[in-house]
Parts: C-alpha cells; structure tokens; sequence
C-alpha cells in the first residue's frame, strides 16, 4: 500500500521543484503586499454636503437635512446615519455596512440626491455634494506651508491651487482639508453714516458692484482676411480698481465707492487663522490634511502622496517652505517593522531550540526548512486574498512558527525510529512516512480547524482577526504539506544511520544534562503519581486563580497605541471675538511648546468650514520614542493640568485610536447621544445629563 510521501520520496526533482514554486510565488507576493497597521476594517462611509447661506439651523434641519435623510434611509446596507445643520449648511454622514461596497454605496447616494432635488429649496446655490470620507477618521499626512516674506493670500493660492488639487487626484485621497485658508479677496466696509447722509441702501451698492465686475464675452470681427476676438477686461482684482467706482449720482454728482467705506484687500474669511509651530519658533501658516478614502491603504496612498510633494516642491517659490508636520505611515512601518524583526528572531530561536536537542546539523536542517517554506508559501495566499502585511497578520505567522515545524519533526522521528531498527535511509523514509503520513494529516486539519469559529465571527470583531484566522490556518496547512513532501525526501537522501554518527565531548557532555533533567521528570512524574490528591488540588487552585485573574484584568476593545501623535479641541466661551479667541489659543500653544518631548504641531483657530468661531484645534508631533522619556498617555497627563490652567479656554486632549468606530469626530475617547422628538426639551435634558456625568468619579473633560 503506498502512502501520501510515496511520489514525493521516489521524485526528488519533482518534489524540488514544487518547492521553488512556493518559494518564487511566495517571494513575489510578499513584495506585492501592501503594509498596513491593522487589518481593513474601515466601514465604507460618505459624508454629503449641503449649504443655504442664511438659513437658520432649524431651517437647514426641517428643508434640507429631513428630506434627504428620507431617501438616505431607502439605500439598502446602511448602518448609520447622522446630520448636523448649522447656519447655512447642514452635513450628513452615511456609514454602511462592512459588506457594502464603497463605490456601489455612493452610486446609491448620487441617486437618492437627485430624487431628494425637487423637495430641497429652490434658491440652494449649488445641489448637495458628497465625499468618500469618513469625517471621524484621522487625516495620514499633515502639511504646512510657511514663508517669511509672502503675503498669506499667496501662500494660500500655492497651498490651495497647486497643491491642494494635485493631491485630491492621487488614488485614494479622499479629501484634503486646509487650515488656515486665506484666498485673496476685496474687502469693502461701508459706513452706515456716510450711506444715510448720501440716501443710499446697500442694495444700490451691491448692484453697483456686481454691474462694475463683469466677465462677458463681447464678440469676435470677422473681416476679409482676419477674425479678431474682442476681449473686454471687466475684472476688477485689486482693490484700487473698486474705489473710483460711481454708486449713485446725488445732486448731479457721482458718489463714488471710496466715499462710502474703506476698501481693502483682504481674504474671504479673516476669522480663521492657522499657525506651524517648533521648538524655535511659532509662525502663520497654511496647513493641508490629507484624508484616505475608506477602505484603502494608508501606507500606499501616503507614499504616492509623498512622490508628488517631491515634484511639487520644486514648483515652489524659495522663500516658501514645505513641512511634512506629521506621516501616519511612519509609525506604521515601525511598528511592521518591528513585528517583522520578532519573527525573524522567532525562527532563529526555534532552530536553535531544535539544533540544541537534536545535536546534528542534517537532522536539524530538514525540519527547520519547514519553517521558511511554510511561511514564506502563506504570503502568496495573503496577496491572492487582498490581504496585507500588518501587526495581526505578522502576530499571525509569528505565533504559527511554533506549529509550523511540529509535523516535520514528527515526521524525522519516526525516519530515525525505523533507520534505528537497521533500516537504510530510503527504505527508512519510505516506511516511516507510511506509518505517520496519516497521523500529520490530521494533526495539520485539526491544528488548522480549531481557527475556523474565527471567520464565522461578525461585525468589527470578524473582519479585524478574519485575516489573522486565515493566515496563520494557511501556514499551517502549507507545513503539514512541506512534511508530507520535502521532509521525508531530505531524510531518504541526507539522515545517516545512527550507526555512522560520531559523536564528539560537546554532544557528550550534553547527553548527561539530558539525562539528569530526565532523571528529574522522572522523580516528579512519579511523586505526582503517588500523591494523585494534591495534585489534583493544586490543578483546582491554578483554575481558580485563572479565572480570577481574568475577571481581574481589565478589559477593552484595542490597547492605546503610542503612534507619536496627539490630538486636541479647544473651546472658548460662545461669542468670543476673533482676536481674543487667537489670544487664548496662542496661550495653550506655548504651554504645549514648552513641553521637552514635543517636536511640532499645527494650530488652528476660528471659523473654518463647519466649525465655529469660538473652538480650535492642535495636532501634536511628537518626538520619536527613544528621544522622549514618556508615552503619549503619560504626555497628555502631564499637560492637562497646565493646559488647565490658561483661562478662558478649555483643551480637550487626546491619543488617537487606531481605530475609529462611528463617523463623528469627538472631543473626547467616548461620546453619548441623547435623543428627541422636542429639541428645546432635547436640550434642557442634555444640561442636566452633562452635570450628572460630571459628578462620576473617573471622568474626565465631559
């Protein structure tokens, strides 16, 4: 009866080169594999826009919000959805099941949106928009632009022209946010007195204005030879050109604009302002997030990103300075990389551990090739599934390293066994894979079957250690494989018979430490015999103290991650003017740039967008971690109290998960949601929640 080695063992250059297969397909898809932190776990989320200049927050809730919203909740897959309306503009975040297919889903959306337009208001300047972006997840690339002698506007229009845009083409970016913009614009301020003295509203004013800036085709000559194109320059784009311009005419005279008010250049929006700030200095600046589309890889799309800054660059102005203040994919390849070098110490440990029991380099050498065929054979399995190289899939193949090599050394000891009883190698081979062909099989499917409960497992949870499942049953299956094969086809060529073996004072001197920590077990075997109850209650007393123990240990979703990077709001009291607002932020900025393990951050405040005119933003660069003395925890314990004490604003820091659950961006770690059909009741309740949640012991920054 032949067994499952027989064909391998009588065709070694078949089975060698199966082996180079592995090899060559594995080598190619681990450098085809993307690098990640975590397993893809992002729920496909859009986020879709809406703007009514004027329009009171009621009013964009009741008009615009409700009626999309109802064709929203139509789309099949969707998990969640959630609305915030302001003055003018209202934002909508849809988060879809993890199933749901991200382009498909906003294919849906597009559609609900354009049976939403005729119930929307007919004077919205433009239909609602949407973006492939989780709001709540942390942007992977931070950019300042800073210059010393440029104007803001012009560093603005490099920032939002050139750069902006060329980024938002990359594959993968989502959305790229600016901090800090300041587009050039006029400015006009009109004097209430000096427009009652002349009898003048600012109707006329508006009307003069939009008369006196126009941009219309005039017309095109056509003579017998030549066309010419007639081109008329009605763009006014400084603000000397706005301040001869006649309004009206009172008692036969022109009243001209520059008698009216003042008439400045300016920017759009002089309420926001943005700063990049180092241990040396702090100065203005134009800041860029990049934000990823759901689902892809972040290490890739920072790469590509970070490829087109180097061609842009150059584009720049020398007196303009590009900053990368923050990458996520450094910490990421850290941390792979890391993982990667305890793997690789993982085996070299196992084949010390196997070297130094087996005391011969052939018989150490054949069940030690299981491990890098098994290993090396799973990445090409990782690539076909979509997966990639990050911390779980590395734990993966870590922890498989230890299974891996147990069939092979099954395998070589039943070949020595049989060459033990006077058998030849290849007869030895033969007859031993025989006899244990079975036995590894079915040690390798039930070894790989005790992970399949994992892939049944749904939501976050299962898609997180979906991949963790797969991979490591996969490395799994390709040793049981490697032994079955190249193990006993090595052994039939390259074990000599025990006989042939000589022995030299360090396999001696070794074989009496074995046979005294033999003698040992042996001793201890026998005493737990002889004492079967204590035994079994000393058994009872390490079960008990197990499930003490993790009752004990506190528990959570994933441990806190130091990615050198921190996060925080800042709020100031409703109202505030501009200035004072900058004031308060600048305070808390050089109480955190005094801080010994900071390197860099970015500052923000201001009307910005959908944010207020009374909070702000830091994102903190932190030094790498063998030139700090704290974590990031411990950095943010440090700074509370301080922050603390700058008055008239409050600082709500934080450690950014590596995962964000929900598609709001929050101020703090947990968020509560309350809810109502009355909103003025709504509101009454949520006062007296956030003074009962303030009075908990543990709480901090409600």
């Amino acid at each position: 009866m032949k067994g499952i080695s027989d064909l391998f063992i009588r065709r070694p250059v078949m089975t060698t080169l199966v082996m180079f297969g592995i090899l060559l397909f594995g080598i190619t898809g681990y450098r085809l594999l993307p690098v990640s932190d975590l397993p893809n776990v992002d729920f496909p989320t859009i986020q879709v826009s809406a703007s009514l200049p004027g329009a009171s927050p009621e009013t964009m809730a009741s008009a615009v919000a409700i009626p999309l919203e109802k064709q929203f909740s139509t789309i099949a897959g969707l998990d969640s959805m959630s609305s915030a309306s302001r003055i003018g503009g209202t934002s909508i975040t849809l988060q879809f099941d993890l199933d749901r297919d991200l382009d498909a889903a906003a294919q849906d959306v597009q559609a609900a949106i354009a049976a939403a337009q005729r119930q929307l208001p007919r004077d919205m300047p433009s239909p609602p928009t949407y973006q492939k972006v989780n709001p709540a997840d942390s942007p992977i690339l931070y950019i300042a632009l800073t210059s010393p002698t440029l104007p803001l506007s012009a560093l603005d229009e490099y920032g939002e022209t050139l750069l902006a845009q060329r980024i938002s083409m990359v594959s993968g970016v989502a959305q790229v946010q600016v901090y800090g913009s300041q587009k050039y614009a006029v400015r006009i301020r009109l004097d209430p007195r000096l427009l009652a003295g002349q009898g003048i509203g600012l109707d006329e004013v508006s009307r003069a204005v939009r008369a006196a800036n126009v941009n219309l085709p005039t017309g095109t000559l056509f003579g017998p030879h030549v066309a010419y194109t007639v081109q008329a320059d009605g763009q006014l784009m400084e603000a000397d050109a706005y301040r001869p311009l006649v309004v009206a005419y009172r008692d036969g005279k022109p009243v001209r604009l520059e008698e009216l008010g003042e008439i400045l250049d300016s920017v759009e929006n002089d309420k926001t302002a943005a700063w990049y700030v180092n241990r040396e200095a702090s100065r203005r600046a134009v800041v860029l997030a990049v934000r990823r589309q759901p689902g892809t890889n972040t290490v890739r799309v920072a790469g590509n990103v970070r490829a087109i800054l180097g061609v842009l660059e150059k584009q720049l102005p020398a007196s303009v300075s590009l900053n990368v203040l923050f990458d996520r994919s450094d910490s990421i390849r850290a941390s792979v990389n890391e993982v990667k070098f305890t793997l690789l110490l993982t085996l070299i440990l196992v084949v010390l551990v196997i070297f130094l029991f087996l005391r011969n380099l052939s018989a150490t050498v054949i069940p030690s090739l299981a491990l890098p065929m098994s290993i090396v054979g799973t990445f090409s399995i990782m690539y076909y599934l979509g997966y990639s190289l990050d911390n779980l899939s590395l734990m993966a193949l870590t922890l498989s390293v230890g299974f891996v090599v147990d069939d092979a050394i099954v395998m070589l000891e039943n070949i020595v066994r049989h060459m033990e009883m006077g058998e030849k190698p290849f007869e030895a081979a033969v007859n031993g894979a025989r006899e244990i062909g079975f036995t590894i099989l079915s040690m390798t499917l039930s070894l790989a079957a005790v992970f399949l409960p994992i892939l049944f497992m749904g939501g976050i949870l299962g898609r997180l250690f979906h991949e963790f499942a797969v991979t490591i049953a996969s490395a799994i299956l390709i040793s049981g494989f490697v032994s079955l094969t190249l193990t006993p086809m090595l052994g039939s060529r390259f074990l000599k018979p025990p006989s042939e073996e000589r022995h030299g004072r360090l396999y001696e001197r070794s074989e009496r430490a074995f046979a005294w920590a033999l003698k040992i077990y042996d001793r201890g075997l026998v005493w737990s015999l002889d004492h079967k109850r204590f035994t079994m209650a000393y058994s009872a007393l390490v079960l008990a103290a197990t499930v003490f123990l993790f009752l004990w240990m506190p528990k959570g979703f994933l441990p806190s991650e130091d990615t050198g990077q921190l996060f925080a709001f800042t709020q100031a009291a409703e109202g505030i003017s501009n200035e004072a607002m900058i004031d308060r932020q600048q305070a808390a900025a050089e109480v955190v740039r005094q801080d010994p393990d900071v390197a860099a951050f970015m500052s923000s405040a201001g009307s910005r967008g959908w944010t207020s005119s009374n909070t702000g933003v830091f994102f903190v660069r932190l030094k790498p971690r063998d030139e700090r003395s704290s974590t990031a925890d411990e950095i943010i314990e440090r700074l509370r109290p301080r922050l603390a004490q700058v008055p008239g604003i409050l600082v709500f820091l934080q450690n950014p998960p590596p995962i964000r659950i929900g598609g709001r961006m929050t101020r703090s770690q947990y968020q509560v949601t309350l809810q109502g059909a009355d909103t003025e009741e709504l509101y009454r309740a949520s006062r007296v929640m956030e003074e009962r949640m303030k009075a908990l012991p543990g709480l901090l920054d409600v």
